[in-house]
């Protein structure tokens, strides 16, 4: 009788029995004592710092002012930009302004133009079947909203944009006949001389409201570095018509004979995402951190895939740009939560780390 032949499991069962152990054994290196020393790697076969590398495909939408798809691995989402008009006597409690051609806002001041008026609205639609946990025809999801906040708050304080872009004006002394009288942003052109003084003011009469709405086809972890990178492709790609103020009308009204505007995006801010993933499992955390004991070993797992986000508690996102020449990385922002393993030696280095991401989205741009 031939003897039985031991029992062994595959990967995948193996992942779906013991999904810590699994991915633990991955990380823990070889054994020193071994002839043949074994690297650190993930389950999906990426080193802890390896991120998967970004596609970026623009003008995918046909009906959208910008649109752009996003796929990292197998995390793929697109984003549609669409601009619509909103007259300044439809905002609540709206401050009119009333500039000359020759004068510029402040950066602080189109910054609050931006948020006082909501003028960016950010939306984002998980439940598409893009995985397991997120059903076609549920409403909206925890992560969807929180996502959407993620988005709105970096809009903002990153100020890619320029709210003179969305300002539609009028011009008093113009015909309303010429379309070229009524500008929509931008700098009109100025005469010299003593005739700068008789330049009419102009007078901000409505704005474009920019809709951005971001659908996720699959969904393999990382959503948010994927979901910002979506919408910074498809603002760089967004063409707005020409509008002016049709003051007989007294509408907002697109010139059909002039091509559209694009937007002006300042710089390229890029969100690196990592998880913390430790050598003792939850239960075993808890314990250290009511008996105040080491926390043990850990891994930062940068672009983190569905499997490994079930396993981690702690995540740090880093938003960099070095689109500056010769200037330093600018770091827009740090946002950690769960846990206490990534601490400020950790987030120094996980900036290089960034800076190397940010390198590999120029290039997919």
């Amino acid at each position: 009788m031939a003897a039985p032949s031991p029992m062994t499991l595959s990967s995948a069962t193996f992942a779906k029995l013991s999904p810590h152990p699994f991915l633990l054994a991955n990380l823990q290196p070889g054994d020193s004592n071994s002839t043949a020393a074994v690297s650190s790697s993930r389950a999906n076969g990426r080193q802890p710092t390896q991120a998967r590398a970004p596609a970026i495909n623009t003008s995918s939408l046909s009906h959208a002012h910008g649109s752009a798809v996003v796929r990292t691995g197998d995390t793929t989402v697109i984003c549609g930009v669409r601009g619509e008009t909103l007259s300044t006597a439809q905002i609540p409690n709206y401050r009119a302004s009333v500039t000359r051609t020759s004068d510029s806002d402040s950066d602080s001041s189109d910054a609050d133009e931006l948020r006082d008026y909501d003028l960016l609205v950010p939306n984002i639609e998980l439940a598409t079947g893009c995985a397991p946990n997120f059903l076609p025809g549920v409403p909206p999801t925890t992560l969807a909203q929180t996502l959407s906040t993620r988005i709105y708050s970096l809009l903002h304080s990153s100020r890619v944009l320029d709210v003179a872009d969305l300002r539609i004006y009028h011009e008093p002394g113009s015909s309303n006949n010429d379309e070229g009288g009524f500008q929509q942003g931008g700098n009109t052109e100025e005469g010299e001389g003593e005739g700068l003084l008789d330049v009419p003011a102009r007078e901000v009469k409505a704005y474009w409201v920019l809709y951005i709405d971001l659908l996720f086809i699959s969904l393999d972890g990382n959503p948010f570095d994927a979901a910002w990178a979506a919408v910074l492709a498809a603002l760089r790609d967004a063409k707005l018509p020409r509008a002016y103020w049709d003051a007989d009308r007294e509408m907002v009204l697109c010139s059909r004979r002039e091509p559209s505007v694009p937007l002006s995006v300042s710089g390229l801010p890029v969100a690196c995402t990592a998880a913390v993933f430790m050598a003792k499992e939850r239960l075993k955390q808890s314990q250290s951190r009511m008996t105040g004991a080491e926390i043990g070993p850990f891994w930062i797992l940068v672009d983190p895939d569905r499997f490994e986000e079930s396993l981690c508690d702690e995540t740090v996102t880093v938003v960099v740009d070095r689109s500056v020449e010769g200037d330093e990385t600018k770091i827009l922002g740090i946002s950690k939560g769960g846990g206490i393993a990534a601490g400020p030696e950790v987030l120094r280095r996980f900036v290089k780390v960034a800076e190397a991401r940010w390198q590999e989205f120029r290039d997919a741009f």
